[in-house]
């Protein structure tokens, strides 16, 4: 078999797979599912807001430093 078969087999075997658990799954929404949060506060603003470029700078400057200090005392 070529390396397309493959890749056919196994786009059509992950599509039957998807639409199999989507087709056989019990779907009963239920209230508690679908309230707003567990606390139960309606969101102030849309939660899908973007973050500043500082927050994401201060999270790589993070990971770096912990993993050098961690890597610094063995």
């Amino acid at each position: 078999m070529e390396i397309r078969e493959y890749i056919a087999i196994a786009g059509a075997i992950s599509i039957i797979i998807c639409v199999a658990s989507y087709v056989l799954a019990i779907q009963r929404p239920e209230k508690e599912k679908s309230e707003v949060y567990e606390c139960g506060f309606q969101a102030f603003m849309d939660t899908r807001g973007t973050f500043e470029v500082r927050f994401f700078l201060v999270a790589i400057l993070f990971i770096i430093f912990d993993l050098e200090i961690s890597l610094l005392f063995p």
